[in-house]
């Protein structure tokens, strides 16, 4: 344990892409920074309509990045842009919305820091940790894409469309994310499945919201995940990837 807490100290890079989340982007942040391994946090701003871009201006602390995207590009390539810059060990993708833990960030680091894996995914299902009870057919779609993913990349997983992946910084930045809304994630497992990186899973809590609190995936990002499991899968057999 103790050769954990020395390792996790700085170690960790956070990207946290953002679109009108100005009330939740303060209390994320200070939550993020209060963390021991986080060392920098990189927020991409989506063009938001709202002050999220000034909440997070008004928050002094030299972790924190912030750019601005020059048009509303999507979380996917908000994300693809912070990774680029991300400069620490392990890296991690972390919502604004305050539906993951970052209190939980020890337990999903410890396969990273002891060696064990290349990837961490936070399941929601694996759960012993308390999560709200919310839409029923999210999560019978959940199961049936996370399930059609397994099929494809062999990998066990309980929880692909987890926002929660904690990955080791060089594995991340081989990633070339190409989608640019939530079909992300299969194209992500995908990936990391070709590279044969070591994937473990860590049960986490969920604190999900509803439509009128600001959720925004929707039925067309369903079919968008199927269409994109088929598609990083099958495409990326004739590719290789190297450690």
């Amino acid at each position: 344990m103790a050769r954990t807490a020395d390792k996790s100290k700085k170690c960790l890079s956070v990207v946290i892409p953002c679109f009108n989340e100005e009330r939740t982007i303060s209390a994320l942040l200070t939550r993020v920074l209060a963390q021991t391994s986080v060392g920098q946090v990189i927020v991409i701003d989506d063009c938001s309509t709202d002050k999220s871009a000034e909440t997070i201006k008004k928050i002094k602390d030299s972790r924190i990045q912030f750019s601005l995207n020059e048009k509303n590009s999507g979380k996917g390539y908000s994300i693809a842009q912070g990774i680029k810059l991300c400069s620490l060990p392990f890296t991690v993708i972390q919502d604004a919305d305050l539906e993951y833990s970052p209190e939980e960030y020890p337990r999903l680091l410890a396969p990273l820091l002891d060696g064990r894996a290349d990837a961490v995914f936070g399941s929601r299902f694996l759960t012993y940790e308390s999560r709200r009870a919310l839409y029923y057919w999210h999560r019978v779609g959940n199961d049936f894409l996370t399930t059609l993913s397994n099929i494809f990349t062999n990998l066990d997983l309980t929880d692909m469309e987890t926002c929660y992946k904690f990955m080791r910084t060089d594995f991340a930045q081989k990633l070339d994310i190409q989608e640019r809304r939530f079909g992300l994630e299969p194209e992500i497992t995908a990936k990391l499945a070709k590279m044969r990186a070591r994937v473990y899973e860590v049960p986490i809590s969920y604190q999900g919201r509803t439509y009128a609190e600001g959720k925004k995936i929707t039925w067309k990002d369903g079919f968008r995940a199927i269409y994109c499991i088929f598609k990083y899968n099958l495409k990326i057999r004739s590719k290789s990837y190297s450690n």
